[in-house]
């Protein structure tokens, strides 16, 4: 931890706040989209429902930078893919 300048202890409270807080929002993306995946595989009627939420949430996060925007999409991309092949 900076010892020195105020700013550089400021600084350092708000990155780890920052951080705290996109792990989260990273690990909630990740928990929608295996529920998804999982909801899909089981034939269970809430998948689109929960398949819109993972989609929603990628988004999201690409959006505020906590993950890369065309990493949002990719993952995106790759659960409508399995989604599909697992209900035909």
């Amino acid at each position: 931890m900076p010892r020195k300048h105020i700013s550089a202890v400021k600084r350092d409270r708000q990155n780890v706040r920052r951080r705290k807080r996109n792990r989260d929002v990273r690990s909630r993306t990740t928990t929608l989209v295996r529920e998804a995946v999982r909801a899909s595989a089981t034939g269970d009627a809430s998948a689109t429902t929960r398949s819109k939420a993972a989609a929603s949430a990628l988004d999201r996060a690409g959006r505020r930078g906590i993950i890369h925007k065309r990493t949002a999409a990719r993952r995106k991309s790759r659960l409508a893919k399995a989604i599909s092949k697992q209900s035909s």
